[in-house]
């Protein structure tokens, strides 16, 4: 079995609005519904309806021999129902067709899989039950934390929940000498199968398709399919995993994109033995190889491929202390606002925009936050943190009325 399988990433998150130090304790509105809906709106416009559609008449042309999976983050289908009805539309009538396969993940796009077990769970259910809500009984097989982010532990976790297989970067420290392009085994928990990006090819869609400077620029379909030719035999499974916001947002229409996309299939069937599948069927078709020894965090993010996109300087570490510090009280808590503002301030963008690096990788940060520093995404953060934390307190002291 030669086969090619697709993952794409969908999410968007509750951005916070400009939040003032004097607005603490007087205003416990925190979301950014402008710029939450006008951002979904635009994205909506360039790629989520177009490329649904292309994939769309792709499985259907092919008769379902092209396939692709998606995770739809919880925070991305609130946003759906909230305000693009026919973006959730689309995505029904693609998972519809039995050819786009849905996978599980955090409801918030949290990193609650490095912090709380309890509350990783939770967030897993709840996603779930959205899914399971909104697809018509959908239940996922396979599962992608939040940024990839793996561990040897955190498939323990994942597995300890039912899912045969999850997905995770193919780092090279990590892999060392092996190759991403087989199915392996977590350490732990061997029931437990992993896939791994194969992020050089992927990168090639997702970075650097639109980038002129790229030596082999520009990216037709015959020369993609001339490199995965010449990946050896006995390596079954190329992995390729992005975010769909490649797809019109990122590499805009007029980079050729969306022509790459439609052409690449008829160019994969015709000119390699390659096929496309899906997570679940590629961990039922193809055997592990071995066991892959993660003992500390990775994920997808910058050269490092470790959590320092998220998790990498004070002000990070402070916000993801304190945030989780309240978990306790959120638990006892009664108040369905409460409840879900605790679920969206856990959204990792608000972390993501908090990064201090520098050169091509703080490029790469600073194009994706709304802030003009990490300095001032930590402040607003750490503002609407402090009204929510009042906001707990004042209810842990109202006596409960019989």
């Amino acid at each position: 079995m030669r086969t090619i399988c697709f993952y794409f990433q969908v999410h968007q998150p509750y951005r916070l609005k400009p939040y003032r130090f004097f607005d603490i304790g007087e205003d416990h509105y925190y979301w950014d519904d402008f710029a939450n809906k006008s951002i979904m709106r635009k994205v909506a416009e360039k790629c989520y309806l177009p490329m649904n559609q292309l994939l769309l008449e792709l499985i259907q042309k092919y008769d379902g021999k092209f396939k692709v999976s998606f995770s739809l983050s919880g925070v991305f289908m609130d946003q759906m129902e909230e305000y693009a009805p026919d973006v959730l539309e689309s995505f029904q009538k693609l998972v519809a067709t039995g050819h786009a396969e849905l996978l599980n993940e955090t409801y918030a796009h949290a990193l609650a899989a490095l912090k709380s077990k309890e509350e990783f769970h939770d967030m897993v259910r709840k996603q779930q039950d959205k899914i399971k809500k909104l697809f018509n009984g959908y239940t996922p097989k396979v599962f992608r934390n939040t940024e990839l982010i793996y561990s040897d532990v955190i498939g323990e976790m994942v597995a300890e929940l039912g899912y045969e297989a999850i997905l995770t970067e193919g780092a090279k420290h990590i892999l060392g000498w092996k190759s991403p392009n087989y199915v392996y085994c977590n350490a732990i928990e061997p029931k437990l199968k992993v896939l791994l990006k194969n992020f050089r090819l992927s990168d090639d869609i997702a970075f650097r398709f639109g980038e002129k400077a790229w030596a082999d620029w520009p990216l037709t379909t015959d020369k993609f399919v001339n490199w995965i030719n010449q990946i050896p035999q006995e390596e079954e499974v190329i992995n390729l995993f992005m975010d769909y916001e490649t797809f019109g947002e990122h590499q805009w229409a007029e980079s050729g994109i969306f022509d790459f996309m439609s052409h690449l299939p008829e160019a994969v069937f015709s000119n390699s033995n390659f096929t496309f599948s899906t997570p679940s069927e590629v961990v039922k078709e193809v055997p592990p190889v071995g066991k892959i020894h993660v003992p500390v965090p990775i994920s997808w993010a910058d050269e490092e491929r470790d959590l320092t996109a998220w998790l990498g300087n004070d002000l990070q570490d402070e916000a993801f202390d304190r945030l989780y510090e309240l978990e306790h009280l959120v638990k006892q808590s009664k108040d369905p606002e409460i409840q879900k503002d605790w679920k969206y301030l856990q959204t990792s963008d608000h972390f993501y925009y908090m990064c201090t690096k520098f050169f091509s990788d703080g490029d790469i940060h600073a194009y994706f936050s709304p802030y003009e520093s990490p300095y001032e995404a930590f402040i607003n953060y750490m503002n609407v943190l402090s009204d929510f934390m009042l906001r707990l307190k004042k209810e842990q002291e109202t006596p409960v009325v019989e």
